[in-house]
């Protein structure tokens, strides 16, 4: 089920939140738990195993690491219990890359299994191995209760697409939420921005990108225009979703943490990725940057972590060679900033984000591309070098098509529309009641009027899918 689909706002999430807010504080775990389950189970109900048996195995772990304190085996329940989480990750996500790959070394004809992966299960595996491992060093306690586990495991606000939410972030929430009006208009008025994101910008962008992967005349100009158009269609698409669940986990008193920062800003590569999907860098970095030794270790170590960690990221996204490039080419990157060449990109801050653009336009269109020779294709088309012209009057038709949309989202992946509206609302404080309650009241419809406008689009659209699910 999708966010950005009539049956979940208009028929599973009011439902969800009236049996909420109807049960007694101690029931309300079980509802999310439930309601999550059925999330889960509206498109794959079979994989729901593969979560509940991913939920015993964290629970069972995590009380037995803790009880098992200061004893050799409770580092082989924790190896144990890791291991099972990424062997159920590995088998659903990988099995058909490692048998494609080994058929091309061996010159065999290993059949594909052709397993569908369960959607989410990148993300909850995490949530659960850092879990145990944060039981493990003692930075949380296990918990004890199955259903407020599987809560926070399975909790549909977060289940698809992150961010990334740590035990230890909402352990407390788990047990001792607070719920209030303005909490609750705050986290409908952040969904409802995140799903215009999603809906307004996103999907539009989207368009483009498929009408340049169908087009029969593809130009230089028109690969630029689609490497700009792609780029910004992930940010609004995935920074929508969090944007989308992060609003809910409002509504239901967690605080989620945040997953993007307006990365397009950035003045380093390394900056771009404190603020691009931070949920899964701060995990990779505590979870395995860290315990690798970090910088805290000779420089070829030091390499050796980067490089793992990297190659980690990037075939995390996705069973494809194309993804592990992806990930070596900022690690790479990362290598190069630690140099005097990062020194300059501080001094000077205009070639700094030249350099940052283009990187980030090139390494999205090598983030999606469907192989090694579509990745190849597409840069020789974008550098001059696949025969084609420049430009033409379909490349033209197109841009002029989409500027609008385009322009709107390259203003709206900066601070600026933030502040202004910070600006405007800071103002407004300083006036008297009756004014600060007309912009109340604005506030209010125009959350309203963007929910109808993405209505309508839904109404009239067609299934449109986060970028994340295929990850």
């Amino acid at each position: 089920m999708l966010f950005s689909s009539i049956p979940f706002l208009f028929y599973f999430f009011p439902i969800v939140l009236i049996c909420y807010f109807a049960v007694p504080r101690v029931a309300k775990n079980a509802v999310l738990f439930l309601s999550s389950l059925v999330f889960y189970a509206w498109g794959e109900p079979r994989y729901v195993l593969i979560m509940l048996a991913s939920i015993l195995v964290g629970y069972i772990a995590g009380i037995l690491i803790e009880k098992l304190k200061g004893k050799k085996s409770q580092k082989v329940v924790l190896g144990v219990a890791i291991a099972m989480c990424i062997a159920a990750l590995g088998y659903f996500k990988y099995v058909d890359f490692f048998i494609t790959n080994f058929n091309a070394v061996t010159h065999l004809s290993v059949p594909l299994l052709r397993i569908a992966l369960p959607i989410g299960i990148s993300f909850y595996s995490f949530q659960i191995i850092s879990y145990l491992v944060d039981v493990y060093r003692g930075e949380t306690t296990a918990q004890k209760n199955f259903i407020k586990l599987g809560a926070y495991v399975a909790l549909f606000a977060q289940l698809i697409a992150g961010p990334i939410v740590r035990y230890s972030d909402i352990a407390k929430q788990l047990t001792d939420r607070k719920h209030s009006f303005e909490q609750i208009f705050q986290g409908i008025k952040r969904f409802i921005i995140g799903l215009s994101k999603k809906i307004l910008i996103a999907n539009v962008l989207g368009e483009l990108v498929d009408v340049f992967r169908k087009t029969s005349e593809p130009t230089v100009g028109f690969y630029w225009i689609y490497a700009v158009a792609f780029s910004l269609h992930l940010y609004f698409d995935f920074s929508g979703y969090s944007d989308m669940a992060i609003g809910i986990g409002r509504i239901f008193g967690f605080d989620f943490p945040e997953n993007f920062n307006y990365p397009f800003i950035s003045g380093s590569i390394t900056e771009f990725w404190r603020r691009w999907h931070m949920s899964l860098g701060s995990w990779f970095r505590d979870y395995v940057y860290i315990p690798l030794g970090g910088n805290r270790v000779n420089k070829i170590k030091w390499i050796r972590n980067i490089l793992v960690v990297w190659m980690l990221t990037g075939f995390w996204h996705g069973a494809e060679w194309t993804f592990i490039i992806w990930g070596l080419l900022f690690a790479l990157l990362l290598m190069i900033e630690k140099t005097p060449f990062g020194g300059f990109l501080k001094k000077c801050k205009p070639v700094a984000h030249i350099y940052v653009t283009m990187i980030i336009l090139l390494s999205f269109v090598l983030f999606n591309s469907g192989g090694v020779s579509q990745m190849v294709g597409d840069f020789k088309g974008l550098f001059g070098a696949a025969g084609i012209a420049g430009w033409n009057a379909q490349t033209g038709y197109y841009l002029r098509s989409y500027a609008i949309v385009i322009l709107i989202a390259a203003i709206g992946a900066t601070p600026l529309p933030t502040k202004l509206i910070t600006m405007l609302q800071s103002k407004m404080l300083g006036t008297d009641k009756a004014t600060i309650a007309v912009w109340s009241i604005l506030e209010i419809v125009f959350v309203l009027g963007l929910l109808i406008i993405c209505t309508a689009f839904l109404v009239d659209g067609s299934f449109n899918p986060f970028l994340y699910f295929r990850f």
